[in-house]
């Protein structure tokens, strides 16, 4: 079975500020490319083809760790955020009016304002992902948070209801299994990028 290893992009400014970023392009923070610097891939996953989202937050996070760009797909942008993108999550949570709460109680089909839900972006994520079971090599995929939740939901069949059974970690590879026509099966405890030097 083919697999694919999905990495979360180092952090921007606006992550640091708790800002939803969705689609909005913010790039790394001065801090993150710094600390990007120390780390390499782990030995099992080094010379593996790798995909990134277009935003430039992965893009240059990607292109660090494969040693020059990365081939882009725009099926790996974030979730699109509508409305709310650029604003605190705490200050919609906050605010009973906006619509905004915890992910355990978003549902398949919770959509921002102007935006798109989980169950679009597993729309969009499922035939990339039968293109890789296709090609049969394992794929590095740099990708953002609500990009890599929709596809471990899809593997743990977590349907955005009550607590997530995983836990996505910065500076690690979320290793999936996908059968034959790309579905995710099953997913590795996270497996840190290594530390240079």
């Amino acid at each position: 079975m083919t697999r694919v290893a999905l990495l979360r992009h180092f952090p921007t400014a606006w992550n640091e500020a708790g800002r939803l970023q969705g689609r909005t392009d913010i790039p790394l923070s001065e801090a993150a490319r710094q600390d990007l610097a120390r780390y390499r891939l782990p030995a099992p996953w080094r010379g593996a083809p790798m995909l990134s989202s277009p935003l430039s937050r992965a893009r240059e996070t990607a292109a660090h760790l494969a040693g020059g760009a990365v081939p882009t797909d725009p099926r790996l942008t974030e979730m699109h955020f509508g409305q709310w993108e650029g604003m605190e999550g705490e200050a919609l949570l906050s605010d009973p009016t906006s619509g905004y709460g915890p992910v355990e109680h978003w549902g398949l089909n919770f959509r921002p304002p102007g935006g798109e839900s989980p169950a679009e972006i597993q729309g969009r994520v499922q035939p990339l992902l039968a293109e890789i079971a296709a090609t049969g090599r394992d794929t590095i995929l740099v990708t953002h948070r609500g990009v890599m939740r929709a596809i471990l939901a899809l593997a743990s069949g977590w349907a955005y209801a009550g607590p997530e059974p995983f836990r996505i970690k910065r500076r690690a590879l979320h290793v999936v299994t996908l059968s034959a026509d790309g579905t995710p099966q099953a997913f590795d405890p996270p497996l840190k990028l290594e530390a240079q030097g």
